[in-house]
């Protein structure tokens, strides 16, 4: 029933321009408006448009809501550390990152490094194998 069906994935954000300036030009995405008050993220790849939409009353996700898959983990990192990102420090039983916010899945997992959007969604870059 489903499995023929379009679907795409939105998040809320309490500052559509803040979102739009920091999808653009901090992580370099194509964003346009979108007639119903949105914006809408084109990642080349992707069949379908990932929707940010406003919310007054927002509440940042306490989990991820969009991963990057990225061939060269480091070098992202290190390139958004340039533009300002700061990127989290988990240090449990479970996550562990190093000084730059990576943490390594040393076969256990993926390399991963997570940041937050200015209205503290959780992002991540992920290495792609």
């Amino acid at each position: 029933m489903f499995g023929d069906s379009n679907a795409f994935s939105s998040f809320s954000v309490n500052d559509l321009q803040a979102a739009k300036e920091f999808y653009s030009e901090v992580l370099g995405l194509k964003v346009s408006d979108n007639p119903m008050g949105v914006l809408e993220l084109h990642i080349q790849g992707n069949s379908n448009n990932i929707m940010i939409y406003p919310k007054p009353d927002h509440q940042p996700a306490t989990y991820t809501v969009l991963n990057f898959l990225m061939p060269d983990l480091e070098r992202a990192v290190d390139a958004l550390i340039v533009k300002g990102v700061t990127f989290e420090q988990y240090h449990t039983e479970y996550l562990n990152t190093n000084d730059k916010g990576i943490m390594y899945g040393d076969g256990h997992g993926p390399d991963i490094a997570w940041f937050k959007d200015p209205a503290g969604n959780i992002l991540s870059l992920i290495a792609q194998r």
